[in-house]
């Protein structure tokens, strides 16, 4: 089964409030958005953004330019679902971010929660941070968060890679300089616990 038709399963299956990263604010993420020092019309993308609850919220705090892309056209559906009217405000990528044509120099600032740690493969991690060096402006920000070293080694019927801040600034060392890392024990559904690390890059 190959990725996409792997999520397409799990959001076939599994309501956005089931799987085991659902958040019901992702605080977090939010804080440091706000502590990036995006604007509110800067243009922001959330990559695997899916059933994510990110951009209701972002949306209630007056974000102007929003992009959502995920590699599953039914987490997408989910959250235009969720969003109502609203859903129009937003623009939807339905794409496998390791190999969409993004647009370049176009975002101030790339969020990805929960992405990145499944690309095990050199070229899939690769072909991430080209696609995000090319999107991301000069002083545009990105922010990671991964499972963390300590974290999960399978979610979802896949294995993971777990970072700790030092490993996760080297891959992005070449464009990217690190702002700020912090370290989040995440509750899932099931009232188990996942240990994630963000991190806070700066667009060099």
């Amino acid at each position: 089964m190959n990725a996409k038709a792997h999520w397409e399963h799990i959001y076939a299956h599994k309501a956005p409030t089931q799987v085991s990263w659902y958040q019901e604010h992702a605080q977090l993420s939010l804080d440091l958005i706000h502590r990036a020092g995006v604007q509110k019309d800067d243009p922001i993308i959330d990559v695997g953004g899916g059933a994510s609850t990110l951009v209701d919220d972002l949306l209630a705090a007056g974000f102007q330019q929003i992009t959502v892309l995920d590699i599953a056209a039914k987490a997408l559906e989910f959250a235009r679902e969720r969003l109502g009217a609203r859903a129009a405000q937003v623009t939807w990528i339905e794409a496998d971010v390791t190999q969409a044509a993004l647009p370049a120099q176009a975002y101030a600032l790339w969020h990805d929660r929960a992405v990145f740690h499944f690309l095990t493969q050199p070229a899939d991690r690769q072909r991430y941070i080209e696609n995000a060096r090319r999107a991301v402006r000069s002083g545009g920000s990105l922010i990671l968060a991964t499972f963390a070293q300590d974290g999960p080694e399978r979610c979802s019927g896949l294995e993971v890679m777990r970072y700790s801040a030092e490993r996760l600034q080297q891959e992005f060392c070449a464009d990217f300089e690190p702002v700020e890392s912090l370290s989040e024990r995440h509750r899932t559904p099931f009232g188990t616990e996942q240990k994630f690390l963000y991190c806070l890059l700066r667009r060099r």
